[in-house]
């Protein structure tokens, strides 16, 4: 797709991290978009999770610096997960995070698809008022070096599924469905 002209299979984090917030059992559970260009993948997490949605309306001041502007929906009194495909500063969320607090949000957590982590985001995630950073696998970090806020989940067995699909000639699109 764009550049390939063999077929290609996207697979997406979005089952994991499903899955993951189930087993963590939240009450007053709302999923945040961080972003409008995130509001697409926030809302199939809300529709998965059967909750709420809200979304932050954001503007860069310039490349990899963000200020929240305003939230979409009501916050308040709500555990909240912020999903995202990508954390490269952190500070996306991080920033969102103190917003979210700021409007009466309880607990605050992250799940983002591919943790690049780049400068100071490993510390600046330690500071914030996230509880809990989830992240997959697509990109590896030395264990020692990742705050005890960050869980990482594992995509293998998803990729390990979708290559037996494809080689048995099965369909893969029931990754994605429950």
């Amino acid at each position: 797709q764009g550049f390939f002209d063999i077929p290609v299979d996207h697979l997406y984090g979005s089952a994991v991290f499903v899955d993951a917030i189930r087993h963590i059992h939240i009450d007053n559970l709302l999923i945040v978009a961080p972003d409008m260009g995130s509001i697409k993948r926030a809302r199939a997490y809300a529709s998965k999770l059967g909750c709420g949605l809200a979304v932050i309306d954001k503007r860069r001041a310039q490349a990899n610096q963000s200020e929240v502007m305003n939230i979409i929906g009501d916050v308040k009194g709500k555990n909240v997960i912020l999903v995202d495909d990508m954390a490269d500063t952190a500070g996306t969320l991080v920033n969102a995070a103190v917003a979210l607090h700021e409007r009466g949000a309880l607990e605050v957590r992250a799940a983002c698809t591919h943790g690049i982590f780049s400068g100071q985001a490993l510390e600046r995630i330690a500071h914030s008022d996230i509880v809990e950073f989830l992240v997959t696998d697509t990109i590896y970090h030395d264990p020692k070096l990742l705050h005890e806020k960050i869980t990482t989940i594992s995509v293998a067995p998803g990729f390990a599924d979708a290559i037996r699909r494809i080689y048995t000639d099965d369909s893969i699109s029931t990754l994605f469905t429950e």
